[in-house]
């Protein structure tokens, strides 16, 4: 496919989340994050990004968006983190792959 990398991230609820829905996010690194801006080409909607993402045994196609704070932040669904038994402030080892 494209360019890729590994890192480990925690794992945060998002602030503005209704108690119960929350979405849960990781944040790329700063260094991978400049990388992604380099190599993805003209931002889609909302500057988002597609990339096919593996944590533990679990690998699904999404999109990581800017963040104004953070750089890009990458949504983990609750599929994903009830499959690899990850809690927000736990860290994972992320690999992701720009598709």
């Amino acid at each position: 496919m494209g360019w890729s990398c590994e890192f480990d991230a925690v794992l945060w609820e998002w602030e503005s989340s209704p108690e119960g829905t929350a979405w849960v996010f990781l944040t790329v690194p700063e260094d991978e994050t400049e990388e992604i801006r380099l190599r993805a080409g003209p931002p889609r909607g909302f500057g988002s990004v597609r990339v096919e993402v593996t944590v533990g045994g679990s690998t699904w196609a999404t999109s990581v968006f800017p963040d104004k704070v953070r750089g890009f932040v990458l949504p983990v669904k609750k599929a994903v983190r009830r499959a690899e038994s990850l809690e927000p402030g736990d860290s994972a080892r992320v690999t992701l792959e720009l598709v």
